[in-house]
Order: structure tokens, then sequence, then C-alpha cells
């Protein structure tokens, strides 16, 4: 049965191809998601789904039922790239002869440009935190680091005080795969993470029993989690009435796009943002190449 080889798929994920714990539940999901989606379509017990019901059918069957929900393109590819990695690791393992879904295409994906901010606006949302109070300080290093860094938000809550580096201004990063990088901290985000650390932290701590050597701490002295920080960005987003959504990834493509309109060559900010391929940062070439045409097309006297 199709079910019984999930766990050790994912044992695979963890150890051999390092996948992050976001990353397991995410292919523990979607692959939940599809066998139910068999499982009511076959009238069968999700644990009793025979091997032989992985085909091009019925994931042609899946796809159309996902559009028909109105999933977004690249919810379903996210969710097709699973089911290849474990149709891939059976057929490695020789459970499958061979691969019954290699015909099967992925939907084309939609080209959306990752959302940014102005500078501008980047100095109103960092001025937005009250530094006077211990979480306003945290929170001020948060949005700073963000930008600054261009870290996802999976690396921020990751960040321990021995990965901080202030004479050489770096911080270490552990990033998707567990692949450490160095990130720079600029000069707003160190002064802001030092005081932090000298009077917000040691404040959060107060009466705590903890030794938790994570930098930044929830209201409990312990490891602030990825939620955490989204529902912190959008309190200040509301607070400063940013007309549109904003997430820590805004920050880091905000970072990514400032850099390339400053100058930056796309294999530095390739390298800063972690990415292993240059086509995943290729992306922000086209915000900037959208920029240079809308300055050619205000300030050139032959348009």
């Amino acid at each position: 049965m199709v079910c019984e080889y999930v766990k050790t798929f994912l044992t695979h994920m963890r150890v051999e191809k390092t996948a992050s714990q976001l990353t397991l539940i995410s292919y523990r999901t979607d692959l939940d998601q599809f066998f139910q989606f068999i499982a009511e379509h076959e009238k069968l017990d999700i644990r009793d789904i025979p091997l032989s019901s992985i085909n091009h059918r019925t994931v042609r069957e899946y796809i159309s039922n996902m559009q028909k929900r109105e999933f977004r393109r690249s919810t379903i590819a996210r969710k097709l790239a699973a089911l290849r990695s474990f149709v891939k690791y059976l057929c490695r393992e020789n459970v499958l002869a061979g691969n019954p879904i290699a015909n099967v295409s992925t939907p084309k994906q939609e080209k959306r440009l990752p959302r940014f901010l102005y500078p501008m606006e980047i100095d109103i949302l960092m001025d937005a935190p009250d530094i006077g109070k211990a979480t306003g300080s945290r929170d001020k290093a948060i949005l700073e680091t963000l930008y600054s860094s261009g870290v996802r938000v999976s690396e921020l809550v990751g960040i321990n005080l021995s990965d901080l580096d202030f004479d050489e201004e770096m911080i270490k990063i552990r990033g998707k795969g567990n692949k450490e990088r160095l990130a720079p901290l600029g000069r707003q985000a160190r002064e802001s993470m030092i005081s932090y650390i000298n009077r917000g932290r040691p404040y959060i701590l107060k009466s705590k029993h903890t030794t938790d050597e994570a930098l930044f701490l929830n209201k409990s002295g312990t490891r602030l989690s990825a939620r955490s920080v989204r529902n912190i960005v959008n309190k200040y987003v509301e607070q400063i009435a940013l007309n549109q959504k904003v997430s820590p990834h805004t920050l880091r493509h905000s970072f990514a796009t400032h850099l390339l309109n400053g100058g930056a060559d796309l294999r530095t900010v390739q390298e800063l943002l972690g990415h292993v391929k240059l086509s995943t940062t290729q992306i922000y070439t086209h915000l900037t190449t959208d920029r240079l045409k809308s300055i050619h097309y205000e300030t050139h006297p032959r348009r």
C-alpha cells in the first residue's frame, strides 16, 4: 500500500536531502491531500490505496479538481512537485518499475512580480516600533534585520546569539537544507540589535527560567516563531496605514530590489539571498527593468 512508504520517504528527504522541518510538513500535507482525494474517488480507506492508484489519470483528475477549487497555479505546482519527489523515491527504491506520472505536465505558471516597498516606505516602517519598550526594541531589530540582511523569516527566527559578529557586521545564517552563509548586518540594523540585546532582551528574560540561545524571544522567554514575526510585521503595517499587503518576505524582496537598483550585480544578490539558482534571483531584474523604462519614458526628450 502507498501510505506505508511515506514515512521512509520523509526520512530520506530529511537525511539525504537535508530538507527543513517546514518542507517536510509541507510534503506530508500535500501527499495526504492527494491520498485523501484518491480514497474519496475510489471509495477506499486511505490506508488501503494501492500503488497502482498513482497513475497519469488520477493525477490529471487531481489537477482538474484543484483547478475547479480555484487553487493558485503556484499551489498546484508545489503539490505536484511533492508528488513527483515521492514517486521518484519509489522508483529509486524499486517499489515502482517505472514512473507512471512522468508525462503529467505542470500547469503554466503566471508571472507574478514580487511586491516591494519604496525606500521612503521602508523608513516609515522602521521608525514605527516604540523602542522605549522591550518588545518595541525587539521589533525594531527584527524589521531592521529583515531588510538589512534580506533573510527569510525562517532564517531570522533561527538566529542564535553566537551567530552574531558585530565587529565584522555579519550574521551566520542557516538557510534551506541547513546550508550556512554569511549575511551582512548594516549599521542601523547593528545599532538596533545591540540596543535590543543590551536592554530589551534582558527585560524579556527577567524572571524567566530559560537558557535559550535564541536571539529573538517571545514574552515567555523562548524562541520567537515565524508566525509571530509575521504578526509583528502586520501590526506595524496597520499602524502606519500602508495601503498594501506586506509580509516579512516583502522586506526580503525590497532588499534585493534596492540592491539591484543601486547597481549591485545579480550574482552578488544571488549569494546574499542564498539562492541556489541564478534564475530564482532573475525575477528581480524585471522590477529594475520596469523602473529603468519608467525613468526613460518620463525624462527622455524624444519620448
